[in-house]
């Protein structure tokens, strides 16, 4: 397999790993918000450190992937 396929594919999963944290995140965030309003405060913090990490996640990855690529 060719170097730059192979990085590329990697780069793909290392943006879909974290992209499916987003939409599950999301997804379970709004449900608890719909069953429980007044916890939203609790939910909303939880929801944006588990975004943070993911993004941060997301963000070594591309770096790696481009100090590879270079």
């Amino acid at each position: 397999m060719d170097r730059n396929v192979a990085l590329t594919l990697i780069f793909m999963v290392c943006i879909l790993g974290p992209c499916a944290v987003f939409a599950a995140s999301a997804y379970a965030s709004i449900n608890s918000l719909g069953r429980n309003p007044s916890a939203a405060s609790k939910i909303f913090t939880a929801m944006i450190v588990a975004l943070s990490f993911a993004e941060a996640c997301a963000f070594i990855a591309m770096v790696v992937v481009f100090q590879l690529f270079g």
